[in-house]
């Protein structure tokens, strides 16, 4: 008999994480690596955010708080949904964890049985099957190819409803793509998901500020208000105000659903952090011109990976909406051989190839359930990811 839990042979560790660690490990070892892998920006935190938190330390407020969220952090939230998305939701309706994995965890912990449905557009985040294994339910991922822009379309959701689904995991702008739904397209689905009333929608936004060019955000909730008592908006303060390292994440739906979450939060990690807390409230309330600054060095990073990788012999690079990811296809590379002898037969030899033959770290699709693509994070510097897309220019040609 095993001492570890069964439940764990169900699960993979994060692709993403793994990455990363192999990335730093060479680079520990004298390799000359460029990690695009990491999803977080490489801006600092706004310095009135810090400022924010210094305070929190240096005035006491260093203690236990409610199990999921202040006062002050829940009435911030409920301000946030008001002015960004027309929803109205009292504290009672809100929970704060410490990060949006955290918030999808417990509400997948404390809704799903065994056998129960939860459908997943793929490409998706690395997580979500993962997490629903570990509660005990049934990811169902229902895959969106570049043909359809990544994008999950009605007949495709209809067609993965079963008595048995539970919830909808529905992410825009995506990671890993960064693709973005239009009003239009929410609605799409929207529409489908009220001829099913017992499917619920949890909705990850947490890309909600970075959106590009002329496309504007919305919400499940907020484009058919019929799904608001089914429906769990869950946001952070992660990517838009680059505090990754803070861990504050955020979600507001049904009381009693909301009950539920801090139930299962009050018997894990109780509350997160009392600082990040404080400086959360400080990064809803406070100006918020910052994004826009840094979203004006995401266009132009998009712009220029998107460029140079379209010029990579076998390789199809999309643009995206938002987010700070591409997620371009290697259809055109399947098959041929590295010069160092390796047959690229799968996204994840390529990956492995270009990380070993030219120091570029970058995530294989099959993690994110769509191949043969890898995905790019271009939340770095500019010089940085023009060396990087020259050495997968070079890679591509290369091949044979």
């Amino acid at each position: 008999m095993s001492f570890l839990s069964a439940t764990l042979s169900r699960v993979k560790p994060s692709p993403t994480i793994a990455v990363s660690n192999k990335a730093a490990e060479m680079r520990a070892a004298g390799a000359d690596v460029i990690g695009l892998g990491a999803g977080e920006p490489d801006f600092d935190t706004p310095a009135h955010i810090r400022a924010a938190g210094i305070n929190a330390i240096e005035t006491g407020k260093t203690r236990y708080t409610a199990v999921d969220g202040i006062a002050e952090l829940k009435s911030a939230i409920c301000a946030k949904f008001k002015r960004d998305n027309g929803l109205d939701y009292t504290p009672a309706q809100v929970t704060v964890s410490s990060g949006g994995k955290q918030v999808l965890y417990n509400a997948l912990m404390a809704t799903l049985n065994p056998g129960d449905e939860v459908v997943i557009p793929a490409p998706y985040w690395v997580s979500y099957p993962d997490m629903v294994l570990l509660a005990g339910g049934t990811p169902v991922a229902v895959e969106c190819g570049i043909d359809v822009g990544f994008k999950l379309t009605p007949e495709a959701l209809e067609a993965a409803i079963t008595p048995k689904t539970k919830w909808l995991i529905f992410n825009s702008p995506s990671n890993p793509t960064g693709a973005g739904y239009t009003r239009s397209e929410l609605k799409g689905l929207t529409d489908v998901l009220m001829r099913h009333p017992h499917v619920w929608v949890m909705t990850d936004d947490m890309y909600e500020h970075l959106v590009y060019d002329d496309f504007t955000f919305c919400t499940p909730a907020e484009v058919q208000p019929g799904l608001y008592p089914r429906t769990l908006t869950t946001n952070g303060v992660s990517k838009a105000y680059c505090m990754t390292g803070w861990r504050i994440g955020y979600a507001a739906g049904p009381v009693e659903l909301i009950a539920a979450m801090r139930k299962v939060q009050s018997q894990s990690t109780s509350n997160p952090c009392s600082i990040s807390q404080w400086a959360a409230v400080e990064a809803l309330n406070g100006p918020h011109d910052f994004i826009a600054e840094n979203n004006a060095a995401f266009v132009r990073r998009r712009d220029l990976v998107v460029e140079m990788l379209n010029k990579a012999e076998g390789l199809t690079c999309p643009v995206p909406d938002g987010a700070f990811y591409v997620y371009p296809s290697i259809a055109g590379c399947i098959g041929k051989t590295t010069p160092k002898g390796t047959l690229i037969d799968t996204d994840e030899t390529f990956a492995t190839a270009l990380l070993e033959e030219t120091g570029v770290a970058v995530v294989f699709g099959a993690a994110f359930g769509v191949s043969p693509n890898f995905r790019v994070s271009y939340a770095t510097a500019d010089d940085t990811l023009r060396e990087a897309c020259t050495r997968i220019q070079h890679f591509c040609a290369a091949l044979q």
